[in-house]
């Protein structure tokens, strides 16, 4: 067993971005010195909001603290499967909230959505994205797993993380790297998602979660015995010190798990 998560905590969302960037950035370094591109996969919900009050707000001009946006590669930890202008497609929330607003002179990053004509052969769909991490994972050499600079995820209400739900079987699938999901019990129901192997393998995963309607799944999260089959929980266990939570007071209040202030 390795060392427990870290769970960072800020009053509030203006407080949690500084912070957020600095680790960001801190994995951008990591990943441009070891392959010279950042390999970063992203969700939905609130957390590219949050990431682009991270990533725009000026920094303090040193090379450290400045996004190489040129140098990135942002896949989807899960994508729904709906036209990429739809307004559950997680890619359009990307584009809109983060990739829209980057200044010219941060560079462009290459960003990799699903393929649409597969919508309606979301196992195709999942195929197709397997193979294109396989083309920038292991062009070289095969690998077991991707290994992403960094994973940036949300936690829903029950737990879930990318389309991992609670009790569903994907949860044991450890094979495939990506995969299909028909049912989700969250609209909408087709969908494809990395696999928790390819998950908790990440060099750095980040968990953003904030709000008071998070108080309740991260007490199970970090306090309770009984909350360790949620799938964010299972990230936890799997990817052990190499998961930070940023979460506001409110998202983490009454949990009793040691919380940290800065980096």
């Amino acid at each position: 067993m390795g060392k427990p998560p870290n769970l960072y905590s800020y009053p509030s969302t203006d407080e949690l971005a500084p912070q957020l960037r600095a680790f960001v950035l801190s994995a951008q370094a990591a990943g441009l010195e070891h392959h010279n591109t950042f390999r970063v996969g992203v969700s939905g919900g609130s957390l590219p909001k949050t990431l682009a009050q991270a990533l725009l707000a000026p920094g303090n001009g040193s090379a450290e603290d400045t996004a190489k946006f040129d140098s990135w590669e942002i896949f989807f930890a899960d994508e729904r499967a709906v036209p990429l202008d739809h307004p559950d497609s997680n890619y359009k929330l990307v584009k809109e909230e983060l990739l829209d607003k980057i200044p010219a002179q941060l560079g462009k990053p290459s960003v990799y959505p699903i393929e649409v004509k597969y919508l309606n052969d979301v196992d195709e769909m999942a195929d197709q994205y397997e193979k294109l991490l396989v083309s920038k994972f292991a062009a070289k050499d095969s690998v077991k797993l991707p290994v992403f600079d960094l994973l940036l995820l949300g936690c829903g209400p029950d737990g879930h993380t990318c389309s991992l739900f609670p009790g569903h079987p994907l949860l044991r699938e450890n094979a495939a790297w990506v995969c299909a999901i028909e049912d989700s019990p969250k609209p909408p129901p087709k969908r494809i998602t990395l696999s928790l192997p390819v998950v908790t393998a990440a060099s750095k995963i980040g968990f953003v979660a904030t709000g008071g309607g998070k108080k309740d799944i991260l007490r199970q999260i970090f306090d309770n015995e009984e909350g360790q089959a949620i799938p964010s929980a299972l990230v936890n266990e799997g990817g052990a010190e190499k998961v930070s939570w940023f979460t506001d007071n409110a998202a983490v209040e009454g949990v009793s798990f040691p919380r940290r202030g800065n980096l």
